[in-house]
């Protein structure tokens, strides 16, 4: 399976904008929807498992970051600071399984698309998962050797159509198959492997644009 959202994302026009972003993906399997405020505001709510908000602006600076379940104001879920530099753009992760959640802030570096390439990186979010290589159906390896929490650096792929494959890097075991996934030219994107391996969600990919591709 694989989750591709378009959304509608603000576009700051200055290179040099003070202006930093991030986006909440909720991806802590068997956990229930969740709420996010920032400095003590709520900015989102009733996010549910797999899914994204929306890319938020905001002034650079350090920021409160706590995340409760929908409809509570208690006892959250995670509670921790984060620093947003000038410019910077993010995907917040809420991670982990129920009891062991955290956030992990995922950096989205690249100063904008490149022409006439579509460029991806792979990310470990899915528990329990053990290190992955990510693979074409013809056998070349695009990400080797990937562990939980790693954010590998991006590649440049020709647009067009492609499938890709997940097996285990210790023995080469398939565990998933994704047999189309459309990139663009142009375009920036991050490949979320989420879930669990051998339980319920069931381990699947999600494929969102970067706002790296529309916000610098």
């Amino acid at each position: 399976m694989f989750y591709c959202p378009y959304q509608n994302y603000v576009r700051e026009t200055s290179s040099a904008s003070p202006t930093s972003y991030y986006r909440l993906l909720h991806a802590s399997p068997g956990t229930g929807p969740v709420d996010l405020h920032v400095n003590g505001k709520i900015v989102a709510r009733n996010l549910r498992y797999s899914n994204f908000t929306n890319y938020f602006s905001t002034a650079s600076g350090v920021y409160t970051i706590k995340v409760y379940p929908t409809g509570k104001t208690t006892d959250p879920l995670i509670d921790t600071r984060l620093q947003l530099v000038p410019g910077s753009i993010y995907t917040l992760a809420v991670i982990g399984d129920p009891g062991n959640i955290g956030l992990q802030p995922i950096s989205e570096p690249l100063p904008g698309p490149t022409p006439r390439y579509a460029m991806v990186r792979f990310v470990h979010l899915a528990p329990g998962t053990p290190e992955l290589d990510i693979l074409l159906p013809d056998g070349k390896k695009l990400f080797t050797n990937v562990s939980y929490k790693e954010v590998t650096e991006y590649i440049q792929l020709a647009p067009g159509n492609y499938g890709i494959e997940a097996i285990t890097t210790s023995n080469n075991k398939r565990i998933l198959i994704v047999p189309r996934i459309n990139l663009q030219a142009d375009k920036i994107y991050t490949i979320y492997a989420v879930g669990k391996l051998n339980g319920t969600p069931p381990l699947q990919v999600l494929i969102p644009l970067d706002g790296s591709t529309y916000l610098r």
